[in-house]
């Protein structure tokens, strides 16, 4: 079952920390750098969902993102409905589409899992550039934020969206933690290590893989509704695999099957792209060789690895603590 230790929870606090501390000292570019982070944070929490603890890799989750996006640009946009009616419908919708691709793609494994979601999501992609009801390769503009000025709220401000973006991200967060601690969650990390077994004990196997990547789709529609928000303008760029691509990069980098691990890539993959950005085109490269050294060194990513050396360390903390003193150190104790 999935659970927190100390380093985990310490992890998390200073993540939150930095980010609270980013959403109130930063400029404008940097609280839309913020804005970036948080939102990739949220993808990558659905895509770990499914393929750090289910073991289905999919490179469908930026389509995901997309449709929850462009569901919501075009009920509150073109339809006319309340911003907060057309979110839940959106993130409803995102969630249905995400089951029936998972429910598809259940009984095939590996490489074969990987190029149905690829194909799903280009489809997706092809339909939405191909549309004229959506703007086609214009995409969609005039796209509203959520209107809280009511209770004196401005969502519109940079610094107010960055402090809301983080409070949705901590909601989706615990969302996914109660996934993976429910008996769905249990069954699914089953599934992933043994699913002949888990067959033979009376588990319908591809409906646990469904189940859990439509709750993956209620986090990629939530991420998807707030990208629109974001600049207020969506493009159909943000359903192709290449965006897919990039979270799985992210959750690698920083830890698979964590779900702290992918936060920490995620940080680290948006802070590189802007650093290395100003410095050379090129920084897709430097990424790469940091990803590859990450590979190569058989470590689950940065946070995978700082978790290994923490845990080594406890381990022999332990094993002083219990071992018994040799007859040398009893004489001279003497």
């Amino acid at each position: 079952m999935f659970r927190h230790t100390p380093l985990r929870h310490a992890v998390l606090a200073i993540l939150a920390l930095a980010a609270l501390m980013q959403a109130f000292t930063a400029g404008y570019f940097g609280l839309e750098i913020l804005i970036e982070i948080l939102i990739l944070c949220m993808l990558v929490l659905a895509l770990d969902l499914v393929a750090g603890f289910g073991g289905m890799v999919s490179l469908c989750h930026g389509a995901l993102m997309g449709v929850g996006a462009y569901a919501f640009a075009a009920l509150a946009t073109l339809a006319g409905l309340d911003p907060w009616l057309a979110a839940l419908a959106a993130v409803a919708l995102t969630a249905a589409v995400a089951w029936v691709i998972g429910a598809i793609c259940a009984r095939s494994h590996g490489i074969y899992f990987i190029m149905a979601t690829l194909a799903f999501g280009q489809m997706a992609y092809s339909y939405v550039f191909e549309s004229p009801l959506f703007g086609g390769d214009d995409g969609m503009g005039g796209i509203d934020r959520f209107d809280l000025t009511a209770i004196g709220i401005d969502l519109n401000d940079s610094r107010t969206f960055a402090l809301f973006c983080l409070a949705v991200l901590g909601a989706v967060y615990l969302f996914a933690t109660a996934i993976l601690r429910s008996g769905l969650g249990r069954s699914l990390t089953g599934v992933m290590h043994n699913e002949k077994r888990m067959k033979a004990l009376g588990l319908n196997t591809w409906r646990i893989k469904a189940d859990v990547f439509g709750l993956s789709g209620i986090i990629a529609g939530i991420a998807g509704v707030l990208a629109a928000q974001h600049i207020m303008f969506i493009s159909p760029g943000l359903l192709n695999w290449t965006v897919s691509g990039e979270a799985l990069v992210v959750v690698i980098l920083g830890g698979l099957g964590t779900l702290v691990g992918p936060l920490v890539g995620a940080v680290a993959f948006v802070v590189m792209k802007h650093q290395l950005g100003e410095v050379t085109t090129y920084w897709h490269l430097v990424v790469g060789i940091v990803l590859i050294a990450v590979v190569m060194s058989r470590a689950n990513g940065i946070f995978g690895w700082a978790e290994a050396r923490w845990g080594a360390r406890l381990d022999r903390r332990l094993a002083d603590a219990t071992r018994s003193p040799t007859p040398e150190e009893v004489t001279s104790d003497a």
